[in-house]
Parts: C-alpha cells; sequence; structure tokens
C-alpha cells in the first residue's frame, strides 16, 4: 500500500480510540496483505487483523498512540499469525511447506520466477479474485479485503442489499479455504483468465475512493493512490494488454482533477465549476501516454476501460467546460454503452446527450432508466433528472428530485451539496 499519513500527533494524544481506527482503515488492507502471506488463508488474516485492532485498542489509550501506529498493527498481528501456526499440531509439516524462520515471522521464499510479482496486495486481489468465486463475490471479496470497506459501502456500490453482500463475502472465504487455493499471483493462463475481475475489482476501489458512498469525505484518496498504484504495476507487467493500460490512464485522468473537486471546507466542487488550472498535467500527460499504449496495443474494438480513458481524456484536454467536445463525448458513451450495456453507463450518456443536444432528448433517456431495478435506490439518478428539469425551468419538479437524491446518498458531503441545489431550485 502506498504510504500514507497516519494520524495527526497533535490529535492521537487526546483521542487514541479514534487514531486506532483511522490508522486501522488506512492500514488493514496491508496488514491482511502481509499476514495471509504467512497463513495462506484470507479469512484468518482478516481475523489476526481484527486481532491486531482490539489489541490497540486495548493499550493506545493506557500507553500512547506509537511513533509509527501502522507498523505496530502489522507487528501484533504477524506474531499473532506465528502464534497460531505453533499451536496447530501439524506445525512441522506446515514449517517445512512454508518454509520460513518463525521466529521473526518473515515472508516465505518466492520461486525465482522473471513474472514473479513481489506485491503482496497484488497477491491478495489475484487470489480474491480466482475463477473459483463467482463474478459478484470475487470484487466483494476484494473490496472487503483490500479496499476495507464495510459491507454496508459494498451493498451500495454494487446496488444490492447489505445481506447479499455479507453472504458472499463469508461464503468466499470458506471456499478459498476448503479449496486450499494458493495466495499468489498466477503466471501465464491462469493470470490471462483473472485479470479482467482484477481490472474490475481496481476500478471499484478507486470509484469509492474518488466518491465516497458513506462517511463525512466526498473523497477517499488512499483508495485512489492504491488502485492507481495497482493499476501501474499491472500495465508494467502486461505491456500487450491494451485494457490494463485504458485503466490505467483513466484512473490517471480521474486522479488528475483531484485538487479541484473539493472546496476549501471539504464540500463537493461540481466539473463545471472546477478550477480547471489545479488539474494535474503531470497525470493527465501520464494518461495520454497510457491511453496511447492502449490504442496501440488494441487488436479490434477498443475494451471499455479504453472508451472511459478516451471519454476521460475529453475532459482533461479541454481547458474550459465550455470548451468541451460534448458531441465526441456523447458518440464515445454510446459505443461503451453498445461494448458494455449498463444502467450506469446510460445514465451517464444521457448527461452527455444534455451537453451535446440539449436537456430534452437527454430527460427522455433518463426516464426510461426509471424502470431499472438496478437504479431504484441510486441517488445519481434523481440528481441528473434534476439538473435536466432544472436547465428546462420546471424548478418545482427539480427540487422534488434533488431532495429525493439527498435522501438515498449516505455521504454527509453529497447530502449538503443536493439539499443546496435543492434550496437553490425553489428560489429560481
Amino acid at each position: 500500500m502506498t504510504s500514507q499519513p497516519t494520524a495527526d500527533p497533535s490529535g492521537t494524544a487526546e483521542d487514541p480510540r479514534g487514531a486506532v481506527e483511522t490508522v486501522f482503515r488506512i492500514e488493514s488492507p496491508r496488514i491482511i496483505a502481509g499476514v495471509a502471506r504467512i497463513v495462506r488463508d484470507v479469512g484468518i488474516a482478516e481475523e489476526l487483523a481484527q486481532d491486531a485492532l482490539v489489541a490497540a485498542l486495548e493499550q493506545w489509550p493506557r500507553d500512547g498512540v506509537p511513533d509509527n501506529p501502522g507498523a505496530w498493527l502489522m507487528a501484533t498481528a504477524r506474531r499473532r499469525a506465528v502464534d497460531l501456526i505453533r499451536r496447530r499440531e501439524n506445525y512441522a509439516r506446515k514449517l517445512a511447506e512454508i518454509g520460513r524462520d518463525l521466529s521473526d515471522a518473515a515472508p516465505p521464499e518466492e520461486p525465482a520466477d522473471p513474472e514473479d510479482i513481489d506485491d503482496d496486495l497484488l497477491r491478495l486481489v489475484f487470489t480474491a479474485c480466482h475463477p473459483v468465486l463467482s463474478a459478484e463475490a470475487r470484487t466483494a471479496l476484494t473490496l472487503r479485503l483490500l479496499g476495507g470497506l464495510t459491507t454496508a459501502e459494498i451493498a451500495r456500490a454494487f446496488l444490492v442489499p447489505e445481506p447479499t453482500v455479507a453472504q458472499r463475502i463469508v461464503r468466499a472465504k470458506r471456499t478459498l479455504a476448503t479449496r486450499n487455493i494458493a495466495f499468489e499471483v498466477p503466471y501465464g493462463p491462469d493470470r490471462e483468465a483473472r485479470l479482467g475481475s482484477v481490472l474490475d475489482v481496481i476500478y471499484l476501489i478507486y470509484n469509492e475512493g474518488y466518491a465516497a458512498t458513506a462517511g463525512d469525505d466526498w473523497l477517499r484518496p488512499g483508495l485512489c493512490e492504491d488502485a492507481l498504484r495497482l493499476a501501474r504495476v499491472l500495465s508494467a507487467l502486461m505491456p500487450k494488454e491494451p485494457e490494463v493500460h485504458g485503466l490505467t490512464a483513466l484512473l490517471e485522468f480521474q486522479t488528475s482533477r483531484s485538487a479541484a473537486r473539493t472546496g476549501p471546507s471539504g464540500e463537493p466542487v461540481l466539473l463545471k465549476d472546477q478550477n480547471r488550472s489545479r488539474w494535474n498535467r503531470m497525470l493527465i500527460a501520464r494518461g495520454i501516454t497510457a491511453l496511447g499504449r492502449a490504442d496501440a496495443t488494441a487488436v479490434g474494438a477498443p475494451g471499455p476501460y479504453a472508451l472511459q480513458a478516451a471519454i476521460a481524456a475529453c475532459h482533461a484536454m479541454a481547458y474550459s467546460y465550455e470548451e468541451t467536445d460534448w458531441p465526441a463525448i456523447a458518440a464515445l458513451y454510446a459505443l461503451l454503452a453498445a461494448r458494455s450495456p449498463s444502467p450506469v453507463v446510460e445514465l451517464n450518456r444521457a448527461v452527455a446527450v444534455s451537453m451535446a443536444d440539449g436537456p430534452a432528448p437527454a430527460l427522455e433517456i433518463v426516464d426510461a432508466l426509471a424502470a431499472e431495478p438496478a437504479l431504484r435506490d441510486y441517488h445519481l439518478l434523481p440528481s441528473v433528472r434534476g439538473d435536466l428539469l432544472t436547465r428546462l425551468g420546471r424548478t418545482a419538479e427539480a427540487r422534488a428530485e434533488f431532495v429525493r437524491a439527498a435522501e438515498l446518498t449516505h455521504n454527509t458531503r453529497e447530502r449538503e451539496l443536493l439539499l443546496r441545489r435543492a434550496a437553490e431550485a425553489e428560489v429560481s
């Protein structure tokens, strides 16, 4: 995981429990991945990470927050992993199998292979994306382990009930354990077979950081940084895979806007209101390079990530909102909808159509989505509809849509923005 600040030293002494929770949320994916490399079981690794959290909640309020809280949690979890293995009746067999010195819990030696990836987080992603699991279970498990998301947050990302997600995670961990799935990054054809799921997981993790489904903060930069880092590593590893480059390009472009997406108090700033001089031109240049690699390696029509990257490139290369090539974006969304049909893609296409052809045809697209079960509790549907109604002068209806969107979102910052837009619609 990328290095991140753990906690403000000025605040940890006053609120050690808060420091524990903050540090654990940041560090838990790295801790789970590191421990899983020892015990070879992601379910047990998650339990040991939780044990370390409990130990911190007991000790830090009494003894103070350590200088390096993340390292303390990792060391505690690894010690408990060693103790667990020592207690097993088959300790001798495990010692020979894993091949490590338990006295310091050093990670096991990996086979010398030119394609080997020495990254525990990537091992965790590929293990959680094993084909013995369903596509839904792979993504839910990895978001839980790598992204540190709660089942409620994952449920909102999937647009499915929370109990469904909880069952998927439990069954996925049980399946990996009973099938004795190796904790590794696979080679050759096996790696290719799992790549699509890995890309989807990385993208969902990034999206949770880009626009958090719940909480007081609209952005969770740590998740964005980790997802982007993983995408870059995969790009270096798989230089002939166009969709890997497409995803990397997309995340580079999206990350380039981060500094402009929030105001002084952390409030969301919409795309049309962003100060584009704050966009990171270095990341935009990296995105253009990655998109070029995706185009150069593609065989046939571009994939969904390359298409989304091309859309993001249109925004990145426009120096003002008014200069954006909306007809091109609408055309790209039409290609994306044909390549990967989804109600969310269609909703995004409606926004592009509204800018290219006006709000009336876009409203027809949005109204056709009203019956989609997957969008029933999706706050962006009434939000987009409210924007279109505002532009059509139907302000009373627009206000009702913004209020409904505010009721559906679980993010405090986004709720404030939607209620402000509802008040503005009422005034106008």
